[in-house]
């Protein structure tokens, strides 16, 4: 377990409007503390949030390039599987302490547990794989509107006065685009299970598949449980609501490139005893599918 957590500056909020994509890369820059120890023992600093505490997205992404930073070189993140354990806290930096499972021929096993004050706040595993030739087949990414047809998040919220939209309208690194409108401010306009979002970077990403991976579980997280709140007619605005990531699933299977356009084609099969179910298809602007993710979330709407 590493040692106990200290305080770090809080940050530059002027720095982060001025290049929020930046700020997020300096943020999943881990500082490696094994040199003495020999453990695969990582921390890293987390971006401010409204409520004060650590995004779930951001743990996750720190905790893969944790891991991605032991395997033998040439090996990439195929699947993930993660459990959020306890809320962060946003002004302690956080702890990774990395567990070499097995390294076969092909694959590669790690367990991450990320921690602050000395308690697990996520456990996740994933594992690496040497690219290899075999059996290729993808499912069909659905008709969309063109990313820049469709109105941005960012630029709907940039218009209110109010600390809210002006977290998510200045202070995000990705350009969020919600083909039937978003839930930002109001439920959609009908109740459905199903919902589009193109997304991109507000900016170039370095040419490094581990970091572009890392990235798309940091983004993803931010929408995965939409689908349960447009189907139920709630939006993030309502009253009382109460929403938390309990665990997230995600498979990898191609090159994926955050900086470019990605279609996320979300669903839900289930809700129910306060929980519920997200999916996704990630497809890259072309009709690539990239990625797979599932996610349950604790859903929580006063009666």
């Amino acid at each position: 377990m590493p040692g106990p957590a200290h305080p770090r500056p809080a940050p530059d909020l002027a720095d982060i409007e001025r290049d929020p994509l930046g700020y997020l890369l300096e943020v999943l820059r881990l500082e490696y503390h094994g040199a003495e120890t020999g453990e695969d023992v990582y921390s890293g600093a987390s971006l401010p949030q409204l409520h004060g505490r650590v995004y779930g997205g951001q743990v996750l992404a720190q905790s893969l390039l944790a891991a991605g930073a032991t395997v033998p070189a040439g090996r990439l993140p195929h699947s993930m599987h993660g459990y959020f354990l306890r809320a962060g806290d946003i002004h302690q930096p956080v702890d990774l302490a990395v567990e070499r499972l097995r390294d076969g021929r092909s694959f590669s096993a790690r367990r991450t547990h990320a921690y602050q004050g000395g308690k697990a706040i996520l456990s996740m595993i994933a594992s690496f794989q040497e690219d290899q030739d075999g059996i290729e087949h993808t499912s069909q990414m659905p008709d969309a509107p063109d990313p820049e047809d469709v109105t941005s998040a960012h630029d709907v919220l940039a218009k209110i006065d109010h600390p809210i939209a002006h977290f998510w309208s200045r202070q995000t690194a990705f350009d969020v685009r919600h083909v039937d409108g978003s839930l930002y401010l109001a439920p959609g306009a009908q109740r459905t299970d199903h919902q589009l979002v193109w997304m991109r970077s507000r900016g170039p990403v370095p040419d490094d598949q581990i970091l572009h991976r890392a990235l798309l579980a940091y983004a993803c997280d931010q929408i995965m449980l939409e689908p349960v709140l447009r189907q139920a007619g709630h939006s993030w605005q309502t009253p009382g609501l109460s929403i938390a990531s309990l665990d997230h699933a995600m498979w990898w299977h191609r090159d994926v490139h955050v900086d470019e356009w990605l279609l996320y084609v979300q669903s839900s099969s289930s809700a129910q005893g306060s929980r519920g179910l997200g999916a996704a298809r990630v497809f890259a602007q072309d009709g690539t599918l990239v990625a797979s993710i599932a996610q349950e979330g604790m859903i929580r709407v006063p009666d």
